[in-house]
């Protein structure tokens, strides 16, 4: 039967999935007819089908396919969720299925623990000694889970207050805990190695940074390249830093930010709806987001629309850059640097940024750059030029260069400004 994609009720507390996945969505959003049905619960609750509900939400559909299953209570939810997801579609992991046991073992009584946990290996396709091994050290685990989350939090820049509420905490004991886990000398060796760029990097020598093709990740529009990213956070910040984004796109900078230890406070004006609970929902016309602390904020990326190269593709919102005339584009975008200019203090601002020639009127070279550079004041500390080198014109645009005589656009540049 169909039921409303609005009428869905997703409760984050009895879902085996601790990783979703964005590829995923994006994935089953372009056939959407091929999907099975998602299963739910008589009250609407998802039991399986997270990915495949969200790919119906990224597309707007009103309507989705769904099996009703009935169930007696929140406990009866969440076992025949885990049956259901370890039977077909994206396998738990296995810290899903840890997850999941420590969930169902909570509150069980001592006397109907042993059958409680054979059970559980048979639900969850493990071994009794792995689940022994699972329930030996619970309140430990929970302790790491907890301490883990905070620090995944506080990177988010969520403030101590706002971290203390989900975790029933004081603002005291939440800095007690950072005080220990946000520390470099107290990280693995291996993220600290992460956190500080000598691992899965190659230090930029030259401000030309050539990509061969687009990274793998989100296929979203505009999305940034995470190795350019990758370099900024190199030359321009310190693990634990905050680096914010407020064009946060497909999520290039939070994967990034993540995997070296960089806070971050990301924003978009229309957050892509996989995403939806990591990136702000945030409009640049009210100024600048505030993050807990701007003293803490050492760089600012701007990957914004390129003027009407993007016309559309985010909205048809008049507010939206890609749709807005040239003069008011350029009036908005430098106002957008300098208001984040007047609120930082010894911190760099680089906007990435192609000038745009085949969209324009008459093929009209139109140099952002060059505008961005005259508008806004304040000093260079670099520029970097950044193009693709497998990106390729139609047949079209190359027979126009040839008749005009006129080269086509490739490059994109980052200007780096310093904000003392």
């Amino acid at each position: 039967m169909k039921i409303k994609v609005s009428e869905v009720v997703f409760r984050e507390d009895l879902y085996p999935r601790i990783e979703t996945s964005a590829a995923t969505v994006q994935k089953y959003a372009e056939d959407l007819d091929v999907l099975p049905p998602i299963i739910v619960n008589q009250h609407s609750e998802l039991i399986d089908g997270w990915h495949r509900w969200t790919a119906h939400k990224k597309h707007e559909v009103a309507e989705i396919e769904a099996t009703i299953v009935e169930t007696a209570s929140d406990a009866d939810l969440l076992q025949k969720a885990i049956e259901t997801n370890a039977t077909h579609g994206l396998q738990l992991s296995q810290a899903d299925k840890k997850d999941m046991a420590r969930k169902i073992y909570n509150g069980t009584a001592e006397k109907d623990r042993d059958q409680k946990k054979k059970d559980l290996a048979k639900i969850l396709s493990v071994s009794e000694r792995t689940i022994r091994e699972w329930l030996s050290r619970v309140d430990k685990d929970s302790k790491e889970a907890r301490n883990k989350r905070i620090l995944e939090l506080w990177l988010a820049c969520y403030s101590n207050e706002e971290i203390g509420k989900e975790f029933e905490m004081t603002p005291q004991a939440v800095g007690q805990v950072l005080k220990e886990s946000a520390d470099l000398p107290k990280l693995s060796k291996l993220d600290q190695a992460t956190a500080e760029h000598a691992t899965d990097f190659d230090i930029p020598i030259y401000n030309i940074w050539k990509q061969q093709t687009k990274s793998e990740g989100s296929s979203h529009f505009g999305n940034s390249e995470t190795r350019w990213v990758d370099n900024l956070l190199y030359l321009y910040t310190k693990p634990f830093d905050v680096v914010v984004d407020p064009f946060a796109g497909g999520g290039s900078t939070i994967d990034v930010c993540k995997k070296r230890m960089r806070r971050y406070f990301v924003s978009d004006r229309k957050p892509i709806v996989e995403r939806e609970k990591e990136i702000r929902k945030h409009e640049l016309k009210d100024g600048p987001l505030k993050p807990p602390q701007w003293k803490d904020v050492k760089l600012v990326y701007l990957d914004p629309p390129y003027w009407v190269q993007a016309q559309g593709q985010y909205s048809n919102d008049a507010e939206d850059l890609a749709n807005q005339s040239l003069e008011d584009f350029n009036a908005n975008l430098a106002k957008i640097i300098k208001q984040y200019a007047d609120k930082l203090t010894d911190a760099y601002i680089a906007l990435i940024i192609q000038p745009t020639q085949w969209k324009a009127p008459e093929r009209k070279f139109v140099d952002h750059v060059g505008d961005m550079l005259r508008a806004v004041k304040l000093p260079v500390e670099m520029r970097y030029s950044v193009p693709y080198e497998s990106q390729q014109c139609n047949a079209q645009m190359v027979e126009w260069s040839k008749e005009n005589k006129k080269c086509l656009v490739l490059t994109r540049e980052i200007i780096v400004w310093r904000v003392v």
